[in-house]
């Protein structure tokens, strides 16, 4: 049996239910000698975990154990597996009743073809970075339409003698049959040709050249002029972090308008590059000559136009760059302007979903455990409020962007975070505990005691959900 299709992050196809958390690193070591083909398996047909007949690796009763460290030959503490009770269902395995809706197929669809998109069988320089935030904002978009059709549905199950009708969505087996706000994905690609295709018309009524420079001042006036394109320099709401809604609205991000400059100018020939610089992500054309991008001309350069206000801003380190400086950064993959606009989504998201709970932080529950007093109170609920639709949506994030870094061990332990608060304890021991095989010994030692913790609240739960049934009076 292949131990890869075994560790797979995705569902059991009969029981829908994660797989059950493979805490100890001396047992990862010991089926699987290269860490990288462990984190990056995804094949479409995982097995269960938790005792689903036919299909578990394990029986039910199998007991896993946690090593501390890698391979110190301590003696393991074991801890028996949960039933399948405890694992939080997802979108996946929601209802079964739902399981043919049309959403339901878009998300697995965008899932997979965002997955094909960003493959490291692809060369980096074909990877569309247009048509890869179009899938997630695919993929996120039938997230909140199958939550409305659920919320519209308990509505009028709740009103007595209402009946009503819901708009039925068209067979999805193609990812050009996904429409968002009434196009289809190529069709939001076409829009960017549209643009391209006005600044050539730019051009031509200028009579001029096509000199780099002169290129990219037809695009600013396209982009700024023509069309009132602004990036906010505060983002709140996380809608505009969508490629198809700020191409709707012209107003987004700062990284979604680097993003349409550079698909713009890819369309136009000119290759546009880019870099992190802080807490910015600074574009300029690819060139031997960036001297002429500080010039000034009416008060501006051009490279200030590009990026926007953080090249002025005296708190920005963007504010500090020249011609030299540019030639010195770290050019940025696709995959990492991906990465990038991901990760923004990750950030609007946790912050929306944390609002109520003001300062509150992905790594919060990370501080030190005190046994006796931790164990204590194990029972009582600690964990904050949240808004479970945008936590929902930030996990989605989480999983995509560990699709593109799979050993990145922060990005792991973050997820796994996402998934405590989630109550998904199964799945977060799984993450963390993967985590820790990666992570620096400074920084395993203090997961170890935390993820000991989701051990407890896992069977806690368990119990929780037993009583439940128990209490249940059978008529």
């Amino acid at each position: 049996m292949s131990t890869t299709a075994s560790l797979s992050p995705f569902r059991c196809q009969r029981c829908f239910l994660p797989p059950l958390a493979l805490e100890p690193r001396s047992w990862i070591r010991s089926f699987h000698p290269s860490m990288a083909s462990l984190l990056s398996a995804t094949r479409s047909q995982p097995l269960c975990f938790l005792g689903c007949q036919g299909d578990g690796l394990f029986p039910s009763s199998f007991r896993f154990g946690f090593d501390r460290r890698f391979g110190n030959g301590k003696k393991t503490r074991h801890v028996g597996s949960p039933p399948p009770s405890v694992a939080s269902p997802t979108m996946c395995g929601q209802k079964r009743d739902h399981l043919s809706d049309p959403n339901l197929k878009i998300l697995r669809l965008a899932r997979e073809k965002f997955t094909q998109e960003i493959s490291f069988r692809s060369e980096d320089k074909d990877l569309s970075l247009a048509k890869a935030l179009l899938l997630v904002a695919a993929e996120d978009e039938a997230f909140l339409s199958f939550n409305r059709d659920m919320d519209a549905c308990s509505l009028l199950s709740e009103r007595k003698g209402a009946t009503g009708q819901f708009k039925a969505l068209s067979e999805v087996t193609d990812v050009e049959d996904i429409s968002l706000a009434g196009k289809t994905i190529s069709g939001w690609l076409k829009e960017l040709d549209v643009i391209a295709a006005e600044v050539k018309a730019e051009l031509i009524s200028r009579e001029i050249g096509c000199h780099l420079l002169e290129v990219l001042e037809a695009v600013n006036v396209v982009l700024f002029d023509s069309r009132g394109f602004r990036r906010f320099p505060v983002l709140v709401d996380s809608k505009f972090s969508y490629l198809h809604t700020v191409l709707s609205y012209g107003c987004g991000s700062a990284i979604m308008f680097s993003i349409i400059y550079i698909e713009v100018c890819r369309r136009l020939g000119v290759t546009v590059v880019g870099s992190r610089v802080g807490e910015d992500f600074l574009i300029w054309p690819q060139s031997g000559n960036l001297v002429e991008l500080f010039r000034s001309a009416s008060g501006h350069s051009l490279f200030a136009t590009i990026n926007g206000r953080c090249v002025k801003d005296p708190r920005s380190k963007a504010s500090e760059l020249d011609s030299g400086s540019l030639l010195r950064l770290d050019i940025a993959t696709n995959r990492d302007i991906i990465g990038i606009a991901l990760a923004n989504l990750i950030r609007l998201h946790w912050k929306r979903a944390s609002k109520a709970n003001h300062g509150l932080m992905l790594t919060s529950p990370l501080r030190p455990v005190h046994p006796g007093k931790d164990k204590a109170n194990m029972g009582e609920t600690s964990l904050p409020l949240l808004r479970p639709q945008e936590l929902r949506l930030a996990i989605m994030a989480s999983e995509r962007l560990l699709i593109l870094q799979p050993d990145n061990w922060t990005l792991r332990r973050d997820h796994g975070l996402l998934l405590y608060y989630s109550r998904r304890y199964v799945e977060a021991v799984q993450e963390l505990s993967i985590c820790m095989a990666f992570a620096p010994e400074e920084e395993a030692e203090i997961l170890e005691p935390f993820v000991e913790k989701l051990h407890l609240l896992r069977l806690l739960s368990s119990w929780e959900c037993l009583d439940q049934a128990d209490s249940v009076p059978v008529s």
